[in-house]
């Protein structure tokens, strides 16, 4: 009888749970069946010890149930199969629950973008060869510099250059030059937004069309140390197990989940919101 109720929940939208996950409420009637079996299966990582739909009839439930339900709800939306959203749930819960030996990462920050004293440290290892880096990476930087994420989350970038990938080490120590002269970001948004036109006389016009002197930076793009700092940073990434671009880590956590900016997005808040209660403040 409660699983039968739950249906008619959200396929109405009509309990006063469901109203907090409004990818619920927006199911088609076939899909809220299916909706339905996953959250009266799937448990919380956290915050509830009952199944997702039992949690959600708690008087105040924790946000992180509502989080789940939404978004079990956005999987079927999507279309995808009962199997494969309760796998992707278990990846959420791997990539979220806390690690007793975070990842050792040199968080350098002339890479770093977003409030210093933010509680939620984002690393991401990135290839200049691959496009996908930086359309996730320019609007993560946009929502923690002027969004949603602004002074809860900073994000620090870790080059990884793909050695099969032409020119992934030519791009990979143009922005480890412009991090070493002040001017990580300017340049790293032309390598990516140009991918297509890159070379190293390429970048010299660019690195100056951002206000570095390019005899300065052609210098500091061959120095020796450039190089040997990029050759750390992927030997970094390799002793983390990156195998991949992107690749990223939460407060030293190996984050598995979805990479898209929808999903990283809510992740983020949750973790900022788990971090800010542990420590006894407000998560507002």
């Amino acid at each position: 009888m409660r699983i039968l109720a739950i249906v008619a929940l959200l396929t109405l939208g009509a309990s006063q749970a469901m109203a907090q996950t409004k990818t619920c409420d927006a199911l088609s009637q076939e899909k809220a069946k299916l909706a339905e079996a996953l959250l009266a299966k799937i448990h919380p990582y956290d915050c509830c010890d009952d199944t997702i739909a039992g949690c959600l009839e708690a008087e105040s439930p924790c946000s992180l149930v509502s989080r789940l339900a939404n978004d079990v709800c956005r999987h079927v939306a999507a279309g995808r199969e009962k199997d494969e959203i309760q796998q992707a749930m278990r990846r959420r819960a791997q990539s979220m629950m806390p690690t007793m030996n975070p990842a050792s990462i040199d968080l350098n920050e002339a890479t770093r973008a977003g409030d210093e004293d933010a509680k939620v440290t984002l690393v991401m290892y990135a290839c200049t060869t691959c496009p996908f880096c930086y359309a996730i990476a320019s609007d993560l930087h946009e929502l923690i510099t002027d969004g949603s994420l602004s002074g809860k989350v900073k994000l620090y970038y870790r080059s990884f250059p793909l050695r099969a990938h032409e020119g992934s080490v030519e791009g990979g120590l143009a922005l480890t030059a412009a991090a070493r002269l002040g001017k990580f970001w300017p340049v790293a948004r032309l390598v990516y937004e140009r991918v297509d036109d890159f070379s190293t006389e390429a970048v010299v016009d660019w690195a100056e069309s951002v206000g570095l002197d390019r005899d300065e930076f052609e210098e500091k793009m061959k120095d020796s140390a450039t190089r040997e700092s990029l050759g750390e940073s992927r030997r970094e990434g390799m002793r983390n197990g990156v195998d991949s671009t992107p690749t990223f880590f939460i407060n030293g956590r190996r984050y598995t989940y979805e990479t898209t900016l929808e999903a990283l997005e809510d992740v983020l808040l949750e973790e900022h919101e788990r971090v800010t209660a542990a420590e006894g403040g407000s998560t507002d």
